[in-house]
């Protein structure tokens, strides 16, 4: 009687223990699919960080960018305002005939060099604030940099050369904050390959 009862729950727990091959078939796919799912889902995720660090990255990138430009324009407007005083004083030294200026004795010719010393100190302060002067005589017309204020017939030059400089300009960092007014020669030779890039600020 042990032996039977035993031998019935024997046969009852391995009836519980077999799975029908339909129930394994339906759960190895629902764990397929699972996995299908957590896969998809992983991806995007990944997606996801992949365009998020790239999208941080060029945010970075440009708010150096940005931070850069602050520095080096950040002076712009005052720097326009301060050509007019730098244009005043080249045209007051202009003002002095040269022999009067050479022959200058006493308090005339220590007016004359403090105006000299105060152009160049103006010139050296813009320098050091990113203002370079633009003075293109000779060099090739660079719409970027000069206007044309008027043509000059001469044939000994190639085409579109700087023949004189009327006001000098100024560059700030890569921009023109005042272009330089310029006459250009006409009727030359057409300017050579090599010099067809723009002038660089002298």
């Amino acid at each position: 009687m042990m032996a039977d009862d035993m031998e019935n729950q024997d046969r009852h727990n391995g009836a519980e223990a077999e799975v029908p091959p339909q129930a394994a078939s339906s759960t190895a796919g629902a764990d397929a699919e699972a996995l299908a799912a957590a896969i998809a889902e992983r991806d995007e995720f990944k997606d996801r960080l992949l365009r998020t660090l790239a999208e941080m990255e060029n945010l970075r990138r440009r708010t150096e960018r940005e931070v850069a430009d602050a520095r080096t324009y950040a002076v712009t407007n005052f720097a326009r305002d301060m050509l007019n005083a730098a244009d005043n004083i080249h045209r007051a030294l202009e003002s002095v005939p040269a022999d009067a200026r050479a022959s200058a004795e006493g308090a005339f010719k220590a007016l004359v060099e403090g105006i000299e010393l105060t152009e160049r100190d103006l010139a050296k302060t813009l320098e050091r604030h990113g203002v370079k002067v633009v003075n293109p005589q000779g060099q090739r017309f660079d719409p970027n940099r000069h206007q044309a204020m008027f043509e000059v017939p001469n044939t000994e030059v190639p085409n579109g050369t700087v023949v004189q400089v009327v006001q000098t300009g100024y560059v700030i960092g890569e921009r023109t904050l005042r272009p330089a007014l310029v006459g250009v020669s006409k009727g030359g030779p057409k300017p050579e390959a090599s010099k067809d890039k723009p002038a660089d600020p002298a």
